[in-house]
């Protein structure tokens, strides 16, 4: 598997802005509902995402930056076992499939049988030696944690709808998004994971947050460029706008220029404090391009002397 920094087509010392930034835009090319009929754009999609979790948590770049871990996120044997591809029944992400086609990590080797080798006995039941030979019994290991991918809506993520997850044994789980919710967020499902003689592990449920075609994300404000007539800018006027609640009416201020930027309340993401961010809806005057009337009226109007709005700009 190509290098994390790579993928996403940084260096490697990037900054995390410039990370997300190379994500954002590789995300929108690759994203699975704009390429149904590509499954390698898919396969790619999933790649990128995951070396941007991985490059986006402080921690795992710090091992992956050290060689600790692999660019699936898994520890690199000490040994060398294990390296240089996925893992029988995985896919070249070292994620297996899942029901209805979801990917969820299969969980690391078990070692235990390569130290028997080395060192004799059963360190399954003795749990190694201590400093001065003697042995101790070592608690009963608890199942592996099982990690899954899911995607969900840009006006889902804002309006923390809640989302249905199918686990690998095809059991369904409901579960509530937490405020301050962004790509990488990881939610732990209690007892979900793999059955072991300590006890059942968890499932780690990490979101990504599908783009959207067009509102955007600027912290926990939503943006988006609203298209509008001439003659309602000019004029002033009342306009249906989309918003992630769905739409609203929104009152165009007469005079209004392109650029003028309107805001929409506690229409944008919910942040970690339970306030939310607003919608930030930027006015964009769509001008026809062969009006004869409007052209005649313009003309006749341009030669009363207007003035030059650049004036100031020396220009």
């Amino acid at each position: 598997m190509a290098d994390l920094y790579s993928q996403l087509g940084v260096a490697r010392g990037a900054s995390e802005a410039d990370i997300k930034k190379a994500y954002r835009k590789l995300a929108k090319e690759l994203h699975p509902d704009r390429n149904k009929d590509n499954p390698k754009a898919a396969e790619r999609f999933a790649e990128v995402t995951q070396a941007y979790d991985i490059l986006t948590d402080k921690a795992k770049r710090a091992q992956y930056d050290r060689g600790e871990i692999d660019e699936s996120g898994n520890p690199r044997s000490p040994f060398g076992f294990g390296q240089g591809g996925a893992r029988p029944g995985t896919g070249a992400s070292g994620f297996a499939r899942g029901p209805g086609g979801m990917e969820f990590d299969a969980g690391e080797a078990d070692l235990s049988e390569i130290f028997e080798g080395l060192f004799g006995g059963n360190s399954r039941r003795s749990g190694g030696f201590s400093g001065f030979g003697s042995r101790r019994q070592a608690p009963p290991a608890k199942g592996a944690d099982v990690g899954y991918r899911l995607a969900v809506a840009f006006e889902d993520a804002a309006a923390l709808k809640d989302q249905r997850v199918v686990l690998s044994g095809g059991k369904t789980v409901d579960i509530k998004l937490p405020k301050g919710v962004e790509d990488g967020t990881k939610i732990r499902l209690g007892g979900q994971g793999q059955q072991g003689p300590g006890g059942t592990g968890d499932a780690i449920v990490t979101i990504a947050i599908s783009p959207h075609r067009f509102f955007t994300r600027d912290g926990d404000n939503v943006r988006l460029d609203l298209p509008v007539t001439l003659d309602e800018a000019v004029l002033g006027a009342k306009v249906r706008v989309p918003t992630v609640d769905g739409p609203v009416m929104l009152s165009v201020p007469k005079g209004s220029t392109s650029g003028k930027v309107l805001r929409l309340k506690g229409k944008g993401f919910h942040a970690k404090n339970g306030q939310r961010g607003d919608q930030l809806v930027t006015l964009m005057i769509d001008a026809p391009s062969d009006d004869a009337e409007l052209n005649q009226f313009i003309e006749g109007w341009s030669r009363k002397g207007k003035g030059n709005p650049r004036a100031g700009m020396g220009v």
